[in-house]
């Protein structure tokens, strides 16, 4: 039996997928589970696994193409078995990459060698590329089609708003930096944030002093039994974590029918990578050991700087913590990364000249700060998640026990 590779749908509202690298080529025999592709969506650049034993064939697609999610872009087949027509229905069960959120479906691929072509009054327009056309300041009928049937896509309006800046650039002095793709896509997804999402901001300084001798305690523990060493940030994404139960609509998403409340906490954690942040994903977070944070934090981390993430390792996040507390950051405020409700910037831990009982003594202090949609949440709301956060960092054992 044959089975279809597809552009997998591996986040809210992607429409396509850009082809980085095969993996394999065509005629290799390929393994369940082993690296296939390497696609690049708006997050990050993510590998894909095959779904099925067999041989890769009818390779339809190349690197550097972008493709419709769902769209068959070749086959894994039995040896000796012939390559399906277009109008043949592959088994679902080996789709590369599928998600369960956005389940593929079987459509003509266009072959990647195919010409642009001019837009037409009645040109097919994704929605990304109309809503970025906007953005850019393009004019649509300018714009040369790449996708299937001369559907205009959002590369395609990219493309055609660096050409006059390129031109431009040829004419003035200094040194144009080109961004990478990443960075491309973080100027999209961070602009679509600002501008559409209602934010505000609520901050609160917490004392430093339970939370930094509870890691002092555990480290040594932990390090002997599971050979990881626990950072700050582990211990902040088990506490808010467990916090954000209590809070739901600070672990919620926005959406077209209403707030959508979750019941489990999918922790993402800001990564800096080469020219950009990827959010990878610990999930359900708010029931794993410290270790297990650890060990799943590490792990993201390194495939994340390697280029190597997982669509599992950017999915289904509810909420964020970017924490710049490495960097010496006093406080900052972060971008929400939509549909999620919120997310929470980390700022340093230092000694400070605090009150205590009236009188001036030195603590170790750090300042959380919260951003959150306001069509989902409220100041009242977000100020009472940072109280019980500050009780939690009090407290530690209590809340990790």
């Amino acid at each position: 039996m044959a089975f279809s590779v597809v552009m997998p749908a591996l986040e809210m509202a992607q429409e396509t997928g850009k082809l980085i690298a095969w993996r394999k080529k065509e005629g290799d025999r390929v393994t369940k589970g082993e690296p296939l592709l390497e696609i690049e969506t708006d997050k990050a650049v993510v590998e894909v696994e095959a779904s099925a034993d067999g041989i890769l064939a009818g390779i339809k697609a190349a690197a550097g193409d972008d493709i419709p999610v769902g769209q068959t872009i070749a086959w894994i087949v039995a040896p000796g078995e012939a390559v399906p027509i277009e109008s043949e229905t592959a088994a679902p069960a080996a789709r590369a990459g599928s998600h369960p959120k956005a389940e593929p479906v079987h459509v003509a691929a266009t072959p990647a060698s195919s010409p642009a072509q001019a837009p037409t009054s009645s040109a097919k327009i994704s929605p990304k590329a109309r809503r970025l056309a906007k953005e850019l300041g393009v004019d649509l009928a300018t714009v040369r089609a790449s996708g299937p049937g001369g559907e205009i896509l959002a590369s395609d309006v990219q493309a055609a708003a660096s050409e006059p800046a390129a031109a431009a650039a040829e004419k003035k002095s200094g040194n144009i930096e080109v961004p990478s793709s990443l960075g491309r896509i973080m100027a999209e997804r961070t602009t679509q944030s600002w501008t559409t999402v209602p934010h505000f901001f609520v901050s609160r300084e917490i004392e430093a002093t339970a939370l930094n001798e509870y890691r002092e305690r555990i480290v040594a523990e932990i390090e002997s039994t599971h050979k990881v060493r626990i950072s700050h940030t582990d211990l902040l994404v088990a506490l808010v974590s467990r916090v954000l139960l209590k809070h739901s609509r600070l672990n919620a998403s926005w959406s077209a029918e209403g707030i959508l409340l979750h019941d489990h906490v999918h922790m993402g954690i800001a990564i800096a990578v080469n020219d950009g942040v990827v959010a990878a994903v610990i999930h359900n977070a708010h029931t794993a050991s410290l270790a297990e944070i650890s060990i799943q934090r590490r792990d993201v981390a390194e495939r994340a700087r390697a280029g190597k993430l997982r669509p599992a390792d950017i999915a289904d996040a509810t909420f964020t913590i970017s924490n710049l507390g490495m960097y010496q950051v006093d406080q900052f405020s972060a971008i929400i990364t939509p549909p999620q409700a919120a997310i929470l910037a980390v700022g340093g831990i230092a000694d400070r000249v605090v009150a205590v009982q009236g009188r001036p003594v030195v603590r170790p202090m750090m300042t959380l700060t919260v951003s959150c949609d306001h069509r989902v949440a409220d100041g009242a709301r977000a100020a009472l998640f940072l109280s019980d956060l500050a009780e939690a960092t009090r407290e530690p054992a209590k809340f990790l026990k």
